[in-house]
């Protein structure tokens, strides 16, 4: 009997040793699941171009490049490239621009040409420093420039047969000149005669050595609206995981969107302004729901914005996910704050970090996951920082930036209303 106890006793130990470690392996493989793993060393661009094989397999394509990065033809005037710090601010000056054109209601002043050089009118965004640019051909021969691509950009107003127009922007850039009339070429084969533009006389500002704007927004000078014929209204692009990396942005339906882009309506935010507006719906961090209204999410709205670094939440939503995520985090020792993003980290003596996944949820049961370069940005190794950052109230509208798109192939159709998201769009 003493035996068999003994054998009992034993086995139980066994039986209970086995289901422990099942017990441990499964929560560890839960949480490896929901956490990303990155070199260290890959968090900064390498000073080498890296094109993306995704830009090559679409027609109607144009190649996307980081104006400050080695792929951009303006990565040469070294000189004027700004500091992270310096971006921040001029993201936090666009934010400003936006956030006030909503509280006008997205209203535009058309400007008597008499008026134009005194810039009356201020309905433009700040344009910004960290942008993509592309290259189109513009006029007759083409000449090829490089523009900034804006899903936030408006039309100025013409209000005369002479068109002339004005625009100052939220960060004091101006630009002043004329609507003009050319061919538009965007690859050899898509020639867009009589197109629709702003030649500008007399420009000052953040255009940071940019020819100009392409605006893909959704008033009716816009690109898509002028090539709607064509295209109808669909585009998508894809954002580069570094600033030495490439993407692209195609046009129409034949730009080989991903097979699993999931689809979201366009939010009725957006009407009366050239944004496109979603509606967020919660978010994911590791895994774990934020305990977060959907009232917080829907008293100001949001919008998604190729021209905003850093994606802005509602001071609620921002304090649950930065405190979700400096909890998940807590192994890493913190660094000083970096403009007007405050939670920093010290990486400098890991080669190796693993970082909570962080997940958006839109709209028509749409998953966004966030790519684990769209978490952070990065100043230094010793100062790598959560990429969120609160409005300044609730009811403030939101912005989708472009640090959380990049990988993303994000598809716009304008025609039925609606934005798509597909993970791994370039690399």
């Amino acid at each position: 009997m003493g035996a068999l106890s003994t054998i009992s006793s034993s086995f139980l130990s066994a039986l209970l040793l086995v289901c422990l470690v099942c017990s441990f392996n499964s929560e560890g493989a839960a949480a490896i699941q929901h956490r990303h793993t990155i070199h260290v060393s890959s968090l900064l661009p390498s000073s080498i171009c890296q094109s993306s094989a995704q830009e090559l397999d679409k027609k109607s394509s144009l190649r996307v490049v980081h104006k400050h990065g080695p792929c951009s033809e303006l990565h040469q005037d070294k000189a004027n490239i700004p500091t992270h710090a310096e971006i921040l601010l001029q993201d936090e000056a666009r934010v400003k621009s936006i956030h006030s054109k909503f509280a006008n209601k997205g209203s535009i002043n058309d400007i008597d040409q008499n008026d134009a050089a005194n810039l009356p009118a201020k309905d433009g965004s700040v344009v910004g420093s960290g942008n993509y640019i592309v290259s189109v051909g513009l006029g007759t021969p083409k000449k090829d420039l490089n523009l900034i691509f804006d899903t936030g950009r408006n039309s100025p107003g013409c209000s005369s047969s002479a068109c002339v127009y004005g625009i100052q922007y939220g960060d004091s850039s101006f630009s002043v000149g004329f609507f003009a009339k050319d061919t538009l070429s965007l690859t050899s084969t898509d020639l867009f005669p009589d197109f629709l533009f702003g030649c500008g006389q007399n420009n000052q500002g953040l255009f940071g050595g940019a020819a100009g704007l392409l605006g893909l927004g959704r008033d009716k000078l816009s690109l898509p609206s002028q090539t709607a014929a064509k295209y109808y209204k669909y585009f998508s692009y894809c954002l580069p995981s570094s600033a030495s990396s490439t993407g692209f942005l195609s046009f129409g339906y034949g730009g080989g969107v991903s097979k699993t882009v999931k689809f979201t309506p366009l939010s009725t935010i957006s009407q009366g302004t050239s944004f496109y507006g979603i509606d967020i719906t919660g978010v994911t961090v590791g895994g774990q729901k934020l305990p977060i209204s959907a009232s917080v999410f829907s008293a100001g709205g949001a919008i998604i914005d190729s021209g905003t670094v850093i994606t802005r939440l509602p001071p609620t939503a921002y304090d649950a996910l930065k405190t979700a995520f400096r909890k998940q985090m807590s192994q890493y020792p913190m660094a000083q704050p970096l403009s007007i993003l405050d939670t920093c980290y010290d990486f400098s003596r890991y080669s190796t970090v693993t970082i909570p996944k962080i997940s958006f949820f839109l709209s028509g049961s749409v998953v966004v996951p966030i790519d684990a370069k769209g978490i952070f940005y990065v100043n230094s190794i010793s100062q790598v920082c959560l990429a969120f950052a609160p409005n300044g109230d609730d009811t403030d509208v939101g912005i989708f930036g472009n640090t959380q798109q990049k990988t993303l192939q994000v598809v716009y159709d304008g025609a039925k209303g609606r934005l798509g998201f597909a993970s791994g769009g370039c690399s």
